[in-house]
């Protein structure tokens, strides 16, 4: 039986107490207004034993103005830079932030893509831990190189010549995790364009939690896509936001609601609207 993407807070602070297993808690927090809020915040508080992991940093590339804001890493950049902050092959990863888990999401899809399996995102993040009766701490783990590497067995994603050549061909349907505002093209406060990809169906992330920012069941979240795709088969879906970040979240909760196959577009947004005379639909 595989295991869940989900970890409740309950299950990771019974496992921290008890010691067992190789662990290791990444702690993904992150402010796309301020990128040192989220390293900030780690300081001030996080679950015993965390590593801090930068979007900015390890989860991205740099930025060339066309490439999107968030573009993804070299796949032995990425798992290096894991490495270094002690993750090893035959480890159990925990991803988590806040409380709504779009940035612990990347860090999901993100270790899936280069084949690590042994993952799995803190239901309802922080907030969640905090509720469970879990402590934060100060100290900084003691550095450790681990032996984390490529595994290839690839998540798929897609790039703008194929989202512009779909267009035409309509195999696919793009899916834009954005909110519905932005999505409809008003109050852009992000990116430099406002608007969609022609043809995107819009599912906001955020639909995907419940209240207390924990993921809703895995039935609902298959009605609630279903509702989205039709009887479309997942591997003939592209999930796209702003960035290439809350797309990973809509590909998170479809994998729990057994709807695995989609895939990301990484540029997302921010590289589509940057190209030169590229089609955008708004309303």
């Amino acid at each position: 039986m595989s295991r869940s993407p989900l970890i409740e807070a309950s299950e990771l602070l019974e496992q921290i107490k008890q010691g067992k297993g190789k662990l290791l808690v990444a702690d993904c927090r992150y402010a796309l207004t301020d990128p040192f809020a989220g390293c900030k915040a780690y300081e001030q508080g996080h679950i015993p034993g965390a590593v801090y992991v930068d979007l900015g940093e390890l989860l991205s590339a740099p930025t060339t103005g066309m490439n999107g804001r968030h573009p993804l890493p070299d796949p032995q950049v990425f798992a290096n830079g894991l490495a270094a902050l002690g993750a090893d092959n035959d480890m159990l990863i925990v991803a988590y932030d806040a409380e709504d888990s779009s940035f612990a999401a990347r860090l999901w899809w993100m270790l899936r893509w280069i084949g690590h399996e042994n993952v799995q995102v803190l239901n309802g993040g922080l907030r969640a831990w905090l509720a469970a009766g879990g402590e934060l701490d100060t100290q900084t783990p003691p550095a450790r190189r681990g032996n984390l590497d490529l595994q290839y067995r690839a998540m798929p994603t897609v790039t703008f010549g194929d989202v512009l050549a779909n267009l035409e061909s309509g195999d696919k349907v793009v899916v834009d995790a954005r909110s519905p505002d932005r999505y409809r093209g008003e109050n852009e406060t992000i990116d430099p364009v406002g608007g969609r990809i022609p043809g995107a169906r819009n599912r906001f992330f955020k639909d995907n939690l419940q209240a207390d920012g924990r993921f809703k069941p895995a039935e609902a979240l298959r009605e609630e896509f279903r509702a989205v795709l039709g009887d479309l088969p997942p591997v003939q879906v592209i999930n796209q936001c702003g960035s290439g970040v809350t797309a990973c979240h809509n590909l998170l909760a479809m994998e729990i609601a057994g709807l695995q196959g989609a895939a990301l577009y990484p540029g997302s947004w921010s590289e589509w609207c940057r190209q030169r005379d590229v089609p955008i639909a708004r309303g």
